[in-house]
């Protein structure tokens, strides 16, 4: 297990829209641009093996350069390469951090100064969400896919633990980055579950503001 003093204060980051990673997670990538497959080359050679994926922040001028402030750093633990020259890796989610400074130059990719102060929680071990009232979720989810017209496997599901249920949907369900900068910015399981049943109940009602739906 990774402790906080082996953390870095230097990351490579990868800012993809709506690519969501949370702590004790897994989110699979497909890199084929040059400057990421340099970055890939270059990580593996560290002792760490981290990269750091964050949501892009338009903001009001709409940039693509801005990065949200939030981001979550995973370890590169599986990885293969394709005929042509691609790679498939795994990234397991191990902590977030809060970007300081991006570091300009001598690399393709983006870099910067980071800090883990706040989320110390994150390299423990699996939260617990006692005021989970799983039938609930579960029906409130069935829903939601059958208005989204998506499958599952809901024994699956039904039986998964509660921090792999949440955190699984959160990375995996069509939300807006922003929707996924809020999930990822969630301070306990908690409240990330409350934040996915709000989305959830949002894109039920077909994104108005009517009543919750019971």
């Amino acid at each position: 297990m990774m402790k906080p003093a082996d953390l870095p204060d230097m990351l490579p980051v990868f800012p993809l829209p709506g690519a969501l990673l949370l702590p004790r997670s897994r989110l699979p990538l497909h890199i084929f641009e040059p400057r990421y497959l340099q970055m890939l080359d270059d990580t593996l050679k560290t002792p760490q093996r981290l990269i750091g994926m964050v949501q892009p922040d338009a903001g009001r001028d709409g940039s693509a350069k801005r990065l949200h402030a939030i981001g979550c750093a995973g370890r590169v633990t599986q990885f293969s390469e394709t005929e042509d020259g691609r790679y498939m890796i795994t990234l397991s989610g191990m902590s977030r951090f809060r970007i300081r400074t991006e570091i300009e130059g001598f690399t393709p990719y983006r870099r910067c100064e980071v800090s883990w102060s706040g989320f110390e929680r994150d390299l423990g071990r699996g939260e617990q969400d006692t005021g989970f009232d799983r039938g609930r979720f579960l029906g409130l989810l069935k829903r939601f896919f059958a208005a989204q017209q998506l499958s599952t496997d809901w024994d699956t599901l039904t039986e998964a633990d509660d921090e792999l249920l949440i955190n699984s949907l959160s990375m995996l369900l069509d939300f807006d980055p922003e929707d996924k900068q809020a999930l990822l910015e969630a301070p306990c399981l908690a409240t990330r579950r409350e934040t996915l049943v709000t989305l959830i109940e949002f894109a039920l009602r077909g994104g108005n503001n009517e009543e919750t739906l019971q």
